[in-house]
């Protein structure tokens, strides 16, 4: 191929006890890389990988023309986020592909068909597998696209390219939320998803490690972004002062229409107007504690798709 693409691309691959596939997945993206790019580097995250994995990285990258292999060792198992943000860190091309698995179930030729759909003014294209999602996942996309309010939608998704315009801004946003979906999804750059046809029957192999982080890793985004534990917060809350006020309000009527023991009326009384405060109390807590989530992981500063001027000679 004589006419090769000038922009210099970067992926980054995340790698994770992936020895029965990362050689066909490796030499998929390199042939891709170097039949289309000039230049072009691939970065290997190994997230503490207990196989032979980097072994066959190591020697596969012996067989690559032009095209620089990276290995970056993370020291313990750090999961996919911060795996992924390491070595985005490294990437330093115009385009950067991303790819969260190391599961070759598409055709090579959709990597070049997202990049080319960036070229077309979006800044992040995903590229997801066209079939039903699991249960668990579908069921956490669909409350967490509810609930957040973002005009993109979110689902599986198995790799996509980042225009380095998005990579410079969201390093420019706060690095500590531990979701990047959420933050591209957040950065109010153009997005665009492909839907491809599954090739072969590649299976998702999880450790016990790797499933604990993703379960984790779902509970804090659903926090952290739906605003769900906030509201489940507030309604226990109310409900509960709620029943503060009836108990007040029985050992009132106890006390008019019965003899009841000395001091109960007065404890009881005590004892809901108590609960009423604290609850109360707690209610105020638990908006300061929402306000400093908005404020520290869910901000955005102002955000523009082009800048257009006109008239003036």
């Amino acid at each position: 191929m004589t006419n090769k693409e000038k922009n210099f691309m970067s992926a980054v691959l995340y790698v994770h006890n992936d020895e029965a596939l990362i050689a066909e997945f490796l030499r998929n993206v390199i042939g891709v890389l170097e039949e289309h790019f000039e230049h072009s580097e691939i970065i290997c995250v190994n997230d503490y990988s207990q196989d032979g994995s980097v072994d066959i990285v190591r020697r596969i990258s012996g067989e690559v023309k032009s095209t620089t292999v990276t290995v970056l060792n993370m020291s313990y198992f750090h999961g996919i986020e911060a795996a992924m943000n390491a070595g985005m860190d490294l990437a330093i091309g115009d385009f950067v592909l991303e790819f969260d698995a190391c599961i070759p179930d598409f055709e090579v030729s959709q990597i070049m068909c997202v990049y080319h759909r960036s070229l077309e003014g979006y800044d992040i294209v995903s590229a997801s597998p066209d079939r039903k999602q699991r249960f668990t996942s579908g069921l956490f996309y669909r409350v967490f696209n509810r609930y957040t309010g973002y005009s993109y939608q979110l689902g599986t998704e198995r790799f996509r390219v980042l225009s380095r315009r998005v990579i410079n801004r969201i390093s420019s946003m706060n690095k500590t939320v531990p979701y990047r979906k959420a933050v591209y999804a957040n950065c109010g750059l153009k997005t665009a998803n492909i839907r491809y046809p599954v090739t072969g029957g590649q299976v998702i192999r999880e450790d016990a490690a790797e499933r604990k982080y993703r379960t984790d890793l779902a509970v804090n985004s659903m926090i952290l972004f739906t605003g769900l534990g906030y509201r489940f917060s507030v309604t226990m809350t109310i409900l509960m002062m709620v029943v503060a006020v009836a108990v007040a309000v029985y050992s009132a009527v106890v006390y008019l229409f019965s003899t009841p023991v000395a001091g109960w009326t007065t404890t009881i009384f005590f004892m809901s107007f108590a609960f009423f405060g604290l609850f109360g109390i707690l209610t105020i807590i638990i908006k300061y504690l929402q306000i400093l989530v908005d404020l520290v992981f869910r901000r955005r500063k102002y955000s523009f798709e082009s800048i257009e001027k006109m008239g003036g000679k």
